[in-house]
C-alpha cells in the first residue's frame, strides 16, 4: 500500500513496485492496472492526469477502469495496480448517499461498511502480488462541513484496514518512500 499526500509520488512510486513484482513473477508486461476514477467530461485537468499516467504505464499493461475492485482482486491472475483507493471511495460514497446525513443514518454508513468489508477480503484473498495507492487526509485541519470530515474519517478507516491487510505499507513525502509496514 502507498499513502501519501496530493502529488507526493505515489502513483509513480506505485508503478515501480508493481512493475518489480510483475517481474519477480516471470513477466513484467501481465500487469493490470485498475483505474478507479473514471471519466470527467469537460474537464481538461482531468483529462491531462489520466494522460499522464497512462503515458507512465508500460504499454503491455492491461487496465480496467472500474470502481469494482473486489470483483477485480478475485479474479486477479496476474500483479495488480489500484490507483487509487481515494478516488473509489468517493464513488462508494456517492453511491451510498453518505453526503447527505439523513441518508447517512438510514443505511448508507451501514452499506459503505459492508462494502469496506468486501474490499478488505478479496485484497486479503488475492492470489497475486496487488499494490494500491491511496491518500493521506488526515494530517491537515478539521474541515468545517459534516460531509467532508466524514470523508476524511472513512478515508482514514479504510487506509487502516487495507494498511493492516498489507505486507508493505510505504508513506510517499516530498517523492521519497518512507517505509512504514
Amino acid at each position: 500500500m502507498i499513502l501519501g499526500g496530493a502529488r507526493s509520488g505515489k502513483s509513480s512510486e506505485a508503478e515501480r513496485r508493481l512493475t518489480r513484482l510483475a517481474d519477480d513473477a516471470g513477466d513484467a508486461s501481465s500487469a493490470l492496472y485498475v483505474a478507479t476514477g473514471g471519466r470527467r467530461e469537460g474537464d481538461a485537468d482531468w483529462a491531462e492526469r489520466v494522460r499522464r499516467h497512462q503515458e507512465r504505464r508500460p504499454g503491455a499493461w492491461a487496465t480496467a477502469e472500474t470502481t469494482d475492485v473486489a470483483a477485480v482482486l478475485r479474479a486477479a491472475t496476474r500483479p495488480v495496480l489500484v490507483d487509487c483507493l481515494t478516488l473509489w471511495l468517493t464513488a462508494m460514497m456517492d453511491e451510498v448517499g453518505a453526503w447527505d446525513d439523513e441518508a447517512w443514518r438510514d443505511g448508507g454508513e451501514r452499506e459503505l461498511a459492508r462494502r469496506f468489508d468486501e474490499l478488505e477480503a478479496a485484497w486479503r484473498g488475492a492470489g497475486v502480488p496487488v499494490v494500491a495507492v491511496s491518500n493521506e487526509v488526515g494530517l491537515g485541519i478539521v474541515p468545517e462541513s459534516a460531509g467532508v470530515r466524514r470523508f476524511r474519517d472513512e478515508q482514514g478507516r479504510l487506509n487502516q484496514r487495507i494498511a493492516a491487510a498489507s505486507d508493505a505499507v510505504v508513506l510517499m513525502v516530498a517523492g521519497i518512500a518512507v517505509g512504514v509496514k
